[in-house]
């Protein structure tokens, strides 16, 4: 770590946690919307459905919620490493 300069050290990438919080995130979503359609989770399905329009408990809601949740995700990733890193560089 020696010769990482100061202003390197302790950054976050931003793309990568983008992608990483945008996949969890979606898959989660993913999953709770198909499993809502057994009963498991159904309210936080008919909550989240009046955020992500489209997503309900069923297949192609579960995938529709699921892409909604990567895109926010992604933005919440990126938002987070941006302002991490204006803080660290300070």
């Amino acid at each position: 770590m020696k010769n990482i300069p100061k202003s390197q050290k302790h950054r976050l990438c931003p793309k990568c946690l983008a992608l990483s919080i945008g996949i969890v995130w979606g898959i989660a979503v993913l999953i709770t919307g198909w499993l809502a359609m057994t009963g498991w989770g159904f309210q936080f399905v008919d909550v989240l459905s009046s955020i992500y329009t489209g997503y309900d408990a069923s297949f192609v809601g579960g995938i529709v919620g699921g892409i909604w949740a990567f895109f926010v995700g992604a933005l919440l990733g990126w938002g987070i490493s941006a302002v991490h890193n204006k803080l660290m560089s300070q």
